[in-house]
């Protein structure tokens, strides 16, 4: 590989990462589309997160780019017809943020049903030692988890549920004929046989706003929906309405639409715990992460077969 091989930083990567991307890479980073160009001819690799992306004006404006290196697994944000006709290959995180990402998908269901944020208020208001007691809560065991999309993320999010004695059932694409979890080709009726329907789907023109106020109606008023996967599945406005009048139980959420600048008429609801995509923000993960996107990029460069390529 050739020393010092300029990379574009898009997104921060963890210090441990950075430091070790210093010794091989000159890391650039940029204010302004002017300040880029100055430097643009020279660029050749691009390191940048699932949530941010590479935006169209910036994949133009670098011409020489021939590769992407994504912090996740997310490529919404990334024009990836306008990368294959370019020739620019594109890696992701594959698999690495599976568990902790499955993981938040429980902590937000369980945050729910056993009214975490609710009691916590409670004992911190010390009505407890006046004698009072906090609603009961709901259990998980024996409750129908539906999970819509059924990869490497919501096969982890079953285990777990299986682990609480739930009942699961799934929709995807197809069939796994390697689960013996129940298929549910129909979304709705996955939606309205659940007591809780996790997204695990990835986004895309096809799942854009799949989750509208038709699938919220069949979840029902005990129903909870957890989302894990990307804001654009959701039609937010319907799930605002959905919240605002009981139509659904509550939800747990670690990703929005327009994100980090959510709709703050989240803020004002009881029923919602809410992170802030914080999915596999463990440490852990993300420096697994990063060494994957190290590793990629030494790959490439090296002229070596790329560890997890996106396609």
């Amino acid at each position: 590989m050739s020393p010092k091989q300029p990379l574009l930083l898009l997104e921060p990567l963890p210090a441990p990462t950075m430091e070790a991307l210093a010794k091989d890479f000159t890391l650039l980073q940029f204010s302004t589309l002017d300040a880029l160009k100055e430097v643009a001819p020279t660029i050749r690799a691009v390191a940048t997160g699932g949530s941010y992306g590479v935006a169209p004006e910036i994949m133009a404006a670098l011409p020489n780019l021939e590769i992407i290196a994504v912090n996740g697994v997310g490529l919404d944000r990334i024009d990836l017809t306008e990368a294959k006709k370019r020739a620019i290959r594109v890696t992701v995180t594959t698999d690495i943020s599976t568990d902790d990402v499955a993981d938040m998908a429980m902590l937000l269901l369980l945050a729910l049903k056993r009214n975490l944020r609710s009691n916590e208020t409670f004992l911190r208001k010390s009505t407890w030692a006046d004698g009072t007691l906090p609603p009961l809560a709901h259990s998980l065991k024996g409750r129908k988890l539906g999970i819509a999309g059924f990869g490497r993320i919501g096969q982890a999010v079953a285990q777990r549920a299986q682990a609480s004695a739930m009942e699961v059932a799934y929709f995807s694409g197809h069939h796994h004929a390697n689960s013996p979890l129940a298929f549910e080709p129909d979304l709705k009726a996955l939606a309205h046989w659940a007591d809780v329907l996790v997204l695990t789907l990835p986004a895309t023109a096809q799942t854009k706003g799949l989750i509208n106020a038709e699938i919220l109606e069949a979840l029902g008023k005990d129903g909870v929906l957890i989302n894990t996967a990307r804001g654009s599945v959701v039609d937010e406005d319907a799930l605002l309405t959905a919240l605002q009048n009981k139509t659904i139980a509550g939800a747990g959420l670690d990703v929005f639409q327009n994100e980090p600048k959510i709709n703050p008429a989240f803020f004002a609801l009881e029923n919602v715990v809410l992170q802030p995509h914080q999915g596999s923000a463990t440490i852990e993960t993300r420096l697994a992460m990063g060494q994957n996107i190290i590793d990629n990029l030494h790959a490439y460069f090296s002229g070596k077969p790329l560890l997890t390529p996106a396609y």
